[in-house]
């Protein structure tokens, strides 16, 4: 099991070569794609699917060959006739016969057939491309995840020492009979709730480093270098981002040639109304060969026509089939494209949503901190209550979460987009699968899909003047 798990990462190691210098290496989040892309069970899965696809255009082209069968027989025959005398007779009997079998004609079956697996094989290559580029999106969200919640168990930590130190203040106090009673109940409830935000964040941080095990195949190391979010590549509008998407979409490219192996499958099944031809060679030779009194050899050639008239209605039924099997694929090409512009369309949303967010949120951190620091000064001269400064505290906090999770977000919404526009492998320095030889400039053509235009959300943005006017006007009440 061992040796054939290693054949099995060598292989897709093969085929998952490097794009650039071995410099890149040093990438932390590039080192954890690379490792879940080869050792991802789904990835395997859909190599071997690949590579079985091209087993089977090798079977259907095997039609196109001759067909040779050897045969060998012993056995005793008898039989009765009126006329001969004696009438009835036996005789034992043995043999060896060589027969070879040439295709000449069954209404282009084959061909089609041949080009049905094509497609098909095609169909698993661009799966193969997916799947290797959701794993590397599930891989970027999973190393950013762990460094977000490392980072909120941090400020859970920092927010829990900070009521830590406001608990113990009061309680001073309160021995030293200049502190209310009440203020240290509600010191010690804000240093209960500081310390369940604490086990929430562990145990949150416990689930994402199962999650990274499971997808990249290793648990994270000690210490995830903070990372640059991959804005690189992004394209100007979200037009461009959906546009983008439907071209490149490995999904959309799958459905395609899906639909178009049902086509070709439907040409299967119509090559059943025609006749179908062989050339037949066939000899052997033995004692009383095929049945027949002393005959020691027999050599046969033969054009042999076969043709249906009537299978009871089957082969109509399988044609009528076919043709709903055709207009599913196209369905299914719909949806893929469907799926594809709107996952970009969301994801670049995102991106432009949270990169304004990250900014607003950096203002009120800071303002909070300013406002904390200064309701600590006050409380300690008397001048703001226990609650005050409790309250400020959790603000500071809640900023900081807020702040932390965007930052995060941003990192995987750009992740996400790059997906989207199946190109995220590439912006980290990794190669797609190397690509089949009839691949190689693909085009949807005219099976591209027809009910997925490229139309941007239209949602009214908010006029911040006309609320800043509002709020004026209430104001001067």
């Amino acid at each position: 099991m061992r040796s054939k798990t290693s054949a099995i990462a060598t292989a897709i190691a093969m085929l998952l070569c490097a794009a650039q210098a071995s410099a890149q290496n040093a990438d932390p989040l590039r080192t954890a794609v690379e490792r879940a892309v080869l050792t991802n069970p789904d990835v395997s899965a859909r190599f071997h699917a690949y590579r079985a696809s091209l087993d089977a255009v090798d079977i259907a082209r095997a039609a196109y060959r001759p067909r040779l069968d050897l045969s060998a027989s012993v056995g005793r025959d008898q039989d009765n006739i009126s006329s001969r005398s004696p009438q009835s007779q036996s005789l034992s009997r043995h043999g060896v016969g060589l027969s070879l079998t040439q295709l000449l004609w069954d209404g282009l079956g084959t061909q089609r057939e041949v080009e049905r697996f094509g497609h098909d094989k095609l169909a698993r290559y661009f799966e193969l491309i997916e799947v290797t580029e959701q794993t590397a999106l599930e891989a970027a969200q999973a190393y950013y995840d762990v460094q977000r919640f490392r980072r909120l168990v941090e400020l859970a930590e920092d927010n829990y020492v900070q009521h830590k130190y406001a608990a113990l203040q009061i309680q001073s106090r309160f021995k030293a009979g200049v502190g209310r009673g009440v203020d240290l109940e509600q010191a010690n409830a804000r240093q209960a709730l500081a310390e369940s935000n604490l086990s929430t964040e562990i145990a949150n941080l416990h689930d994402v480093t199962a999650r990274y095990q499971r997808i990249i195949g290793e648990a994270p190391p000690a210490q995830l270098p903070a990372l640059a979010p991959l804005a690189r590549g992004t394209p100007a509008s979200t037009e461009d981002a959906m546009t983008a998407a439907i071209r490149r979409s490995a999904a959309v490219s799958a459905s395609i040639e899906g639909l178009r192996a049902a086509r070709a499958s439907a040409s299967v099944h119509r090559a059943a109304y025609q006749p179908r031809v062989e050339a037949r060679v066939r000899t052997g030779g033995g004692k009383n060969f095929d049945g027949i009194q002393d005959q020691k050899r027999d050599n046969a050639a033969e054009i042999v026509l076969n043709w249906n008239l009537y299978n009871g209605g089957a082969d109509q039924a399988r044609v009528r089939q076919q043709v709903n099997v055709v207009s599913q694929a196209a369905d299914l090409r719909d949806k893929a494209c469907r799926d594809a512009r709107q996952q970009s369309a969301i994801a670049y949303n995102d991106t432009r949503k949270l990169a304004e967010q990250l900014e607003l949120l950096d203002r009120n951190t800071i303002s909070i901190e300013k406002a904390r620091d200064a309701y600590r000064q006050q409380f300690d001269i008397g001048q703001r209550s226990l609650l005050d400064l409790l309250n400020a505290e959790n603000e500071v906090y809640t900023a900081k979460r807020a702040y932390a999770n965007a930052e995060y977000d941003l990192g995987i919404a750009y992740a996400r987009t790059h997906a989207a526009m199946n190109q995220l492998t590439e912006q980290l320095g990794i190669a797609h699968p190397a690509a089949a030889a009839d691949a190689t400039g693909w085009t949807a053509g005219d099976d591209a899909p027809g009910r997925c235009p490229v139309v941007s959300s239209v949602v009214t943005s908010t006029d911040r003047a006309a609320l800043d006017e509002r709020a004026r006007r209430i104001s001067d009440k």
